[in-house]
């Protein structure tokens, strides 16, 4: 297991005050030592902010390329190695078409945009203009990826460490951090005797790692940020010993995308919720195809599709992650998908993204 994220949540003030910035380094810099003297190794470290159309206001909007440009800069002086810059929202229908320029200015900088929330529900424009972002987007680079810096949010609330869905919403800063698990949930049920064995290990092995990481991340607070908790989604790495597909498939499903999957699927979210340590954002099955090798075979010869990740996501925790879509897929194709994502994130009350 490893730290995917250590997230520090903060507002940066426009124009930007790079004393809250320093301040963000300096906090990132102690933690990541923090967690690495207990044995942890960090992936990286990060930092979100409040979502950018209400950190430049209606007047600065236009401004974003030039935000995105200064902040990358100044957090890659910090050693901070991402940025999200939180989320455009549906009363401010600029921000969306804002964003595939400013992922072209840096492959540092994250985004996300609004779909669906508590408040007010499903909004269909913003929809449609997250489906323009996508599809504007994958051709900024030969292979697509420039949408790994863009997702679609249907119901998420802030303090999400994960990217892109992170951002903030207060003036205080806040720290969270983000796992790289799935290995735990291999290993669980790699020589369990039962279901219950393995997911009783599972519950175990989280509950270990998580107590051990509030007590460090406690530690920190006194120097000011809130520590927010931890997001024990079971992420993967590319190799079948960090895969939560190859997990799915040592609980005795012959290849995820079968029938029993879901079966699957809910019962690795379970044993994340029964675990006792500080929850927070998504902390649930995670399923992006791009970053799992058995997932990516299993869409490669067919046995899982996009209608099955979306079914998973009924009781998964993030929805669709890194989905590989063809080159040539229009907005108008993509709208019914992602209004398929919000009404279940809506009707189900949970927090999902599509990164397609």
């Amino acid at each position: 297991m490893k730290i995917r994220s250590v997230t520090y949540f903060c507002n940066p003030k426009y124009p930007l005050e790079e004393k809250i910035l320093q301040k963000a380094g300096k906090f990132l810099a102690d933690a990541r030592s923090a967690y690495e003297a207990a044995g942890y190794e960090v992936q990286t470290v990060r930092l979100a902010t409040i979502p950018f159309p209400k950190l430049l206001g209606d007047e600065y909007i236009n401004k974003l390329l030039e935000l995105t440009s200064q902040i990358a800069d100044i957090v890659e002086q910090l050693s901070i190695g991402y940025v999200s810059l939180g989320p455009a929202l549906p009363e401010s229908p600029r921000s969306y078409e804002l964003i595939p320029d400013a992922i072209f200015v840096s492959k540092n900088v994250f985004f996300g945009g609004v779909m669906a929330d508590k408040t007010s529900g499903i909004h269909l424009a913003a929809i449609r203009a997250c489906a323009e972002v996508i599809v504007k987007c994958a051709p900024i680079e030969p292979n697509g990826f420039a949408n790994l810096q863009f997702a679609a949010l249907a119901n998420v609330p802030a303090g999400a460490p994960f990217f892109p869905a992170a951002y903030h919403d207060k003036d205080k800063p806040a720290f969270a951090i983000a796992t790289e698990s799935a290995d735990l949930a291999v290993s669980a049920f790699e020589n369990a005797k039962s279901i219950e064995d393995g997911r009783n290990s599972l519950v175990s092995e989280i509950e270990k790692h998580g107590k051990k990481l509030a007590k460090i991340s406690n530690s920190l607070i006194s120097s000011s940020p809130k520590f927010l908790g931890i997001d024990f989604s079971l992420a993967p790495f590319p190799g079948d010993a960090h895969s939560l597909g190859n997990a799915v498939e040592k609980m005795g499903i012959p290849k995820i995308g079968l029938h029993g999957s879901l079966a699957a699927a809910a019962l690795l979210t379970e044993a994340i919720d029964r675990a006792d340590f500080p929850h927070t954002g998504f902390s649930g099955f995670m399923q992006p195809v791009l970053e799992d090798s058995v997932l990516a075979r299993r869409v490669e010869d067919g046995t899982l599709t996009i209608k099955d990740a979306l079914l998973y996501s009924a009781v998964c925790g993030t929805g669709l992650d890194t989905i590989p879509l063809p080159g040539d897929i229009t907005a108008e194709q993509l709208v019914p998908l992602l209004l398929d994502l919000s009404a279940l994130a809506l009707r189900l009350d949970k927090p999902l993204t599509a990164r397609l």
